[in-house]
């Protein structure tokens, strides 16, 4: 049973290190990493080109141009571009009723895709710094400034700030909130000892002149950053930059988001397979595999980990406990999809529901991409 053992051990220590392990790793490196004291923050308002990407977004693209012209942020330095991929209801006549006070359209036709519709937006961007934002995320009136302030430092590329997430219709707001409260605890670790991983979609931005021409397919917001870095600049997470939007409408749509993004990030990476080098990139190459390739794997160690635990439930007390956590927690995720929640249970079954979920995706993402499916437009689902 020695080889089951090893499996069992192996299979859960890579699951807590994705989620745990990685950002108590960050911390131990942190605390005996020298970081300069932050000086007094100076006036700096550089010009801004703010990107909305949209596609039939006409019940909340008037709500955001109104978020966007209240952010505080000097009008003479903010360019509003608004990025049309083909959209077909009223989204366009309603941009332009805004163009008297700032408001840009700029639309392509074919539904190209909002990769390929920034390919050609980016080079025609007045702003030395670049927004990129989407139309269902509202912005705090300060998030401009709270990422701007960052390039004052020469060495910066991108700054991304978080979304805060709401919901109408259930609880499980709760749990991805827990999930994003991890993420962003391992973004400004990241941060403190080099560059953070990926940014937020919704809220990011970066230096015009480190934006590189995407392939349609790439996933953004995980693909610039990477080419940032890869240029010798650095990224940080800016938590006071915060956008607030509410989750995708249900359950099934927000499953279906989960497994776009996990097909395009195995893609990404796959494309850049070369940075997972530690030789060449060393710390990149390390917080690229805890923070991103071994999440990818978890649903397979999942798995793996379930089935050694069964095989071992007759060697002790300490393995039939497990076992039985891990079918209650099943079990609570299965409860919480057909909307049965034990009252005390709830949160934890709103947890294993979302977490369950979240990895069932990624399997599924896997499929696509080893079908050779990639997404390179979408539908938004919008409440």
């Amino acid at each position: 049973m020695s080889f089951i053992t090893a499996l069992f051990w192996l299979s859960g220590f890579f699951i807590f290190y994705s989620y745990f392990g990685y950002p108590l790793l960050l911390w131990l490196i942190a605390s005996f990493s020298k970081r300069p004291e932050a000086g007094a923050r100076k006036a700096f308002e550089p010009k801004v080109t703010l990107f909305i990407s949209v596609y039939n977004e006409e019940k909340s693209i008037e709500e955001k141009i109104m978020n966007t012209l209240d952010l505080n942020y000097p009008k003479k330095s903010l360019e509003v571009v608004v990025i049309s991929d083909g959209s077909t209801d009223r989204t366009d006549a309603i941009v332009s009723k805004y163009a008297d006070q700032g408001v840009r359209l700029r639309r392509y036709e074919g539904r190209i895709g909002k990769t390929a519709c920034l390919n050609q937006a980016v080079p025609l961007a007045e702003g030395e710094i670049i927004v990129f934002s989407d139309a269902n995320s509202k912005y705090d009136r300060e998030a401009i400034r709270e990422l701007v302030h960052h390039f004052q430092d020469q060495q910066i590329g991108f700054v991304t700030g978080m979304t805060k997430y709401i919901s109408s219709q259930d609880d499980s707001s709760d749990s991805i909130g827990l999930y994003w409260k991890i993420e962003k605890v391992t973004k400004e670790l990241e941060s403190k000892i080099g560059s953070c991983i990926g940014a937020d979609g919704a809220i990011f931005a970066i230096r015009k002149g480190l934006y590189q021409p995407l392939k349609a397919y790439d996933i953004n917001d995980f693909v610039i950053p990477l080419r940032v870095i890869e240029q010798g600049y650095r990224g940080r997470l800016e938590s006071g930059a915060f956008c607030v939007e509410e989750t995708a409408g249900g359950s099934k749509e927000e499953f279906g988001r989960q497994v776009r993004i996990t097909n395009r990030t195995i893609r990404a990476i796959v494309n850049h397979r070369h940075l997972l080098n530690p030789f060449g990139y060393g710390l990149l190459s390390f917080k690229l595999l805890s923070h991103k390739v071994c999440r990818l794997f978890v649903p397979f160690l999942m798995f793996v980990f379930l089935i050694a635990n069964l095989l071992l439930v007759s060697q002790g007390a300490f393995y039939r406990v497990v076992f039985y956590g891990q079918l209650l927690f099943y079990v609570l995720a299965a409860l919480s999809s057909l909307n049965l929640r034990i009252s005390f249970l709830s949160r934890i079954s709103s947890v294993s529901h979302t977490f369950t979920m979240a990895n069932l995706a990624i399997v599924s993402g896997w499929v696509k991409y080893l079908k050779g499916e990639t997404a390179v437009v979408w539908v938004p689902s919008r409440k």
